[in-house]
């Protein structure tokens, strides 16, 4: 499950995705952003840090600032994203990529069952997950449309 901070960051991505799209694009402000997506303003701040650190968007200070997408919609990783913000992805910290932790109760990582059936319906997920991109759910559609619609 995604946590309330990856929805705002998703739905910040969104908004400044489509103003990348308009025919003049702009920075946008902390307000247009929250008011564009329904999202907090004080969640935002932290949430546009981290996606600035992380390279996706940029930051312009001034009377005509704001925040832009600075990368393509078709370059911006969900799954990276989730890491980013979420932490770790993986069920079982035996089988994440980016905190892997051999777990403390555990024998044998060969032999262990709940790693195996967790690592079969984990792959099939990231198979998913690695491949969906910011553009993807631009093209997700309305608020009825899930991604297996598309």
């Amino acid at each position: 499950m995604i946590t309330q901070k990856m929805k705002y960051a998703l739905k910040a991505l969104l908004v400044l995705a489509d103003e990348r799209r308009a025919e003049t694009p702009q920075p946008l402000t902390i307000e247009e952003i929250a008011t564009r997506s329904g999202t907090p303003k004080r969640f935002l701040e932290h949430i546009l840090l981290d996606l600035r650190k992380a390279g996706v968007v940029s930051s312009v200070r001034g009377r005509a600032g704001g925040y832009s997408l600075l990368k393509a919609p078709r370059e911006v990783s969900i799954s990276e994203l989730l890491r980013r913000i979420d932490g770790p992805i993986a069920p079982l910290p035996c089988l994440s990529r980016s905190a892997y932790q051999r777990c403390d109760d555990c024998e044998s990582e060969e032999d262990c069952r709940i790693r195996k059936v967790f690592a079969e319906l984990f792959w099939s997920y990231l198979v998913l997950i690695d491949s969906l991109t910011l553009e993807d759910m631009l093209q997700a559609g309305g608020a009825g449309a899930t991604l297996l619609e598309s």
